[in-house]
């Protein structure tokens, strides 16, 4: 959606605004600080330009009629003026202790095998990240255990490496 091209940018963006607008969809901004950030001090060319490119990304969201959501982890970065105009601001905060276990059990159904080692109540007490971090290390873990990673060094394991090295 963004370019480096002059003008590019704000085609792109009409292009969608148009397709959302005859097709009664919901627009979808994820990660929003990243396009919808604070406006700079003009410094050079490029500050100039970003800031026409917010200026113009406001107007075409004054001028939507549809449904627009904007997801951030870092919604103090988005510009104030977008901010002024939200209708509505839903945050979730990190979930504490006891929903991160729960979300840590319900990560591994009962028929997945798991090693004697894992301690979920640690985990959850452990680490105090998000639900979609706990589901990013639950897929992680499930792709090394399907390639057969242990996570131990032994020393047929070691021997084996270095032989290939050889």
């Amino acid at each position: 959606m963004v370019s480096k091209y002059i003008g590019e940018t704000e085609k792109n963006l009409d292009r969608i605004f148009r397709a959302a607008q005859c097709s009664n969809a919901i627009l979808f901004f994820d990660e929003a600080d990243a396009l919808f950030g604070k406006r700079s001090e003009v410094k050079d060319a490029h500050d100039r330009y970003a800031n026409i490119e917010l200026a113009y990304l406001l107007q075409k969201m004054e001028e939507h009629e549809g449904a627009v959501i904007l997801a951030s982890n870092l919604s103090k970065n988005i510009d104030q003026a977008f901010s002024r105009r939200m209708h509505y601001v839903v945050e979730f905060p990190l979930p504490d202790e006891t929903h991160r276990e729960k979300l840590w059990r319900g990560m591994f159904p009962p028929q997945v095998p798991l090693g004697k080692d894992v301690d979920f109540h640690f985990l959850a007490k452990q680490f105090s990240i998000t639900g979609g971090d706990i589901k990013n290390v639950a897929l992680d873990a499930a792709f090394l255990a399907a390639q057969g990673w242990t996570g131990r060094h032994d020393e047929a394991t070691d021997q084996s490496h270095g032989a290939a090295d050889n």
